[in-house]
């Protein structure tokens, strides 16, 4: 039997870290994912839903995205059943994330979300002008033959 899914989508708020008696660490999130449809009317249709992620996933998250930020969640469907305040049988679904991924990038945002640069690379200045004078590459013209690949 398999239980896996795979969803893309932004974030509808902060996630909120906390931590159970034990010290676990524990987020939730939801994220608003659009269907690859549109209905009758002619909309397009969102669906928002409920991400709980546990421990070393639940501290990266909390650390990382925050409200509108694009992720991918790679998990499983959770239906638990709970009782409401005036007694009623409720049903609930949610994923739990087993791993959260960058659906964008810092460029693709509007300011920075803090994440650090990738290993081995300087952090890019905000001074820096872009690069002009000679370079190392040329322009290939037609009368130049045929590409070597």
């Amino acid at each position: 039997m398999l239980n896996k899914i795979i969803l893309m989508g932004r974030l509808t708020r902060d996630p909120e870290l906390r931590r159970t008696g034990s010290g676990t660490a524990v987020t939730s999130f939801s994220l608003a994912v659009d269907r690859d449809f549109k209905s009758q009317s002619g909309e397009k249709e969102t669906d928002f839903i409920d991400i709980v992620a546990w421990r070393s996933t639940a501290e990266f998250v909390s650390k990382y995205f925050t409200k509108g930020r694009m992720a991918v969640v790679e998990g499983r469907l959770q239906i638990r059943d709970w009782t409401d305040k005036d007694g009623g049988k409720r049903r609930s679904a949610e994923v739990v994330a087993d791993n959260v991924y960058f659906g964008d990038s810092k460029r693709d945002g509007a300011g920075d979300y803090g994440a650090p640069p990738a290993y081995g690379t300087p952090a890019p200045s905000r001074s820096a002008a872009p690069m002009s004078g000679p370079s190392d590459f040329a322009e290939i013209g037609e009368e130049d033959g045929e590409l070597p690949f």
